[in-house]
């Protein structure tokens, strides 16, 4: 029989921003089925407890719990951090996974309102929360944090533009936090997707270029489903990843390759 302890996730919490659709539901979904308890957040707390409702039938009662956040606000991080500590304890693993992109076209032409939701909601929230659940990691000498960024932060774009610059920022940010944490023993990894077929991505794949994308230059020949992203999931969040710090994991299909 394999001996599959390198992934059990068995008595560890974590915690999900955007985790109530697409690529934050599959991925808490897959942390769930090996064994970690999950915290699902996102911003309305109806969908919170549908998706969280959804993972306790498939793998048991308590293994999701569901707490609404706003991510662009820091009492409301603070109140997701404490009330994962009132009802599950200490945090072992963090995705950063909820983002906004509220402009499509140039950045010439952004509104510095557009512009600071964009920077504010996808980079210091994660900040936020980093700080936040750090001291639950730093006392146990180990944890992972993993922040969302996306295969947009490696290249310009005339309509994605601010939303790319914060993910190349999501990067920076993973960098530094990991050599600030790794001597705790925490690691910090960003998860950068390609095109997913996600709502949140609806406008770019939902049409015939998305289709000829994905016949023509993705080298798997489709496009990323939700589902792809479990595996990612479980890797940063077990011991399976246990020298891995810093980096930018393309899930992409092959769009991005780096020598």
């Amino acid at each position: 029989m394999v001996d599959t302890s390198l992934f059990d996730l068995s008595g560890k919490v974590a915690l999900i921003t955007g985790a109530s659709k697409g690529m934050g539901k599959s991925m808490a979904e897959g942390l769930a089925e090996h064994g970690a308890k999950v915290v699902i957040s996102s911003r309305k707390q109806d969908q919170c407890e549908e998706t969280a409702a959804e993972i306790n039938d498939r793998c048991g009662p308590g293994s999701a719990i569901a707490v609404a956040c706003n991510i662009g606000y820091k009492e409301q991080l603070q109140n997701l951090v404490d009330e994962t500590h009132r009802q599950l304890g200490p945090i072992d693993f963090l995705i950063g996974n909820a983002g906004v992109n509220p402009y499509y076209g140039s950045i010439l032409e952004i509104p510095d309102e557009a512009y600071n939701k964009i920077m504010e909601s996808n980079v210091r929230s994660n900040l936020w929360l980093a700080k936040m659940v750090a001291p639950d990691m730093i006392e146990k000498k180990c944890g992972s944090i993993a922040i969302t960024a996306s295969t947009g932060a490696f290249g310009p774009s005339d309509v994605l533009g601010t939303y790319n610059i914060s993910k190349l920022a999501d990067i920076a940010l993973v960098r530094n936090l990991a050599m600030e944490l790794g001597p705790h023993g925490i690691r910090v990894n960003a998860i950068c997707p390609g095109l997913v077929k996600t709502d949140f991505a609806k406008a770019l794949w939902d049409n015939p270029e998305g289709e000829r994308r994905a016949n023509e230059i993705t080298p798997l020949r489709r496009l990323g489903e939700p589902d792809d992203f479990k595996g990612i999931a479980v890797f940063l969040g077990s011991n399976a990843s246990s020298w891995i710090t810093g980096q930018a994991m393309t899930v992409c299909g092959g769009t991005n390759m780096w020598g």
